[in-house]
């Protein structure tokens, strides 16, 4: 590792995305800041995630890569534009003087964008796909911990990081404030609400639209909490059939928000309620009480936090992530009951509200 009182020393740490995996790897911003407090260091990243990271205190510099337009132009087969483009791509990189790049991903794609920084010192964290030959050292991701972020806890470890304080953190701008504030006033939602994420990229990661449209009067009847369902373009036809199907208590604003003003209504949220996605994790990293509904993967069960809980029905295929054996059935989200999430929302608003 570079000296720690070189103050003029320039980390590089690549995590191109999802949007979850963001939110674990963030932890690392304070680790690396906290060891090398006079650094220059920046985060690469896929343009969708950009905002995530732009007002982090923590970080100089927020790279992205132009993925879209490498495919656009590589899609059009105009070869020489996209090598032309590379190669600005490879000399703003090394710009930067980069002494230590860190890929956090650990796949081809991310080891050739840190190779590309010329960093003399590049870091794999499980590094697969044949990154690990672009490398000068590779940390296995350890065995399959239960505590979330945890092969991003081991990383900080083994680079000598102060891991005291490992928090997740996702920092807003002012806009986006503002934003959830007019909102929160012109839904009437200042006496608390509760978000709910039931969206993500694959089905099997999805409870029932059923056991939704239970759960969302039920959550106003019980704790007076109307519903704030969140979501991205893609999801308004499913949102549409949600909300024909509860009711009143619920508001959708699917595709009417950007991430990170979507981001700012769960971080004021009294509830947040989602599957294994982006939103759901940041009511963790908001210190929001948070039920997560796993089935087909499961990142963690060990939250690090008392008000957020998962729930989680391991069977004998599980996790089957991108290979599901069930014909659809989804058994392990079936398993996961209205009753069992509105037992452990009673739990975590009670500790919140101090009662016993």
């Amino acid at each position: 590792m570079p000296a720690g009182s070189n103050n003029t020393l320039s980390i590089l740490v690549v995590r191109l995305s999802a949007i979850g995996d963001i939110v674990f790897a963030s932890p690392l911003i304070a680790a690396l800041r906290g060891r090398y407090p006079g650094a220059r260091i920046a985060w690469m990243v896929q343009p969708e995630s950009q905002s995530l990271l732009q007002h982090h205190p923590g970080l100089d510099e927020v790279i992205v890569w132009p993925r879209n337009e490498w495919r656009r132009l590589a899609r059009e087969h105009h070869w020489r534009a996209l090598w032309t483009e590379i190669v600005r791509f490879r000399q703003l990189l090394r710009d930067y003087r980069f002494d230590l790049a860190i890929d956090a991903q650990g796949l081809l794609k991310s080891g050739v964008l840190l190779w590309l920084s010329g960093a003399r010192e590049r870091i794999g964290l499980g590094s697969r796909e044949g990154s690990r030959w672009l490398m000068t050292r590779v940390f296995d991701k350890g065995e399959d911990s239960k505590r979330i972020g945890s092969e991003y806890l081991l990383l900080a470890r083994e680079l000598g990081l102060p891991i005291d304080d490992f928090d997740m953190e996702v920092v807003l701008g002012e806009a986006d404030e503002d934003f959830a504030a007019k909102l929160i006033g012109e839904r009437g939602l200042r006496d608390g609400y509760a978000v709910i994420c039931p969206f993500t990229t694959r089905p099997q990661k999805h409870w029932f639209e059923s056991s939704w449209s239970e759960l969302v009067p039920r959550l106003q009847q019980q704790f007076g909490l109307p519903v704030v369902l969140l979501g991205g373009p893609g999801d308004r036809e499913a949102a549409a059939r949600l909300l024909a199907g509860a009711g009143t208590a619920l508001t959708s604003l699917a595709g009417e928000t950007s991430l990170t003003q979507a981001a700012a209504l769960v971080k004021h949220a009294s509830l947040v309620i989602g599957v294994d996605t982006g939103l759901t994790h940041m009511g963790i990293a908001f210190n929001c009480p948070t039920i997560c509904l796993f089935g087909s993967t499961c990142p963690y069960l060990d939250t690090g936090h008392d008000n957020a809980v998962v729930l989680y029905h391991k069977l004998a295929c599980s996790p089957c992530k991108r290979h599901p054996t069930c014909h659809g059935r989804f058994d392990c989200m079936r398993a996961i009951t209205v009753e069992e999430v509105l037992d452990v929302a009673t739990r975590l608003l009670k500790a919140e509200s101090g009662m016993p």
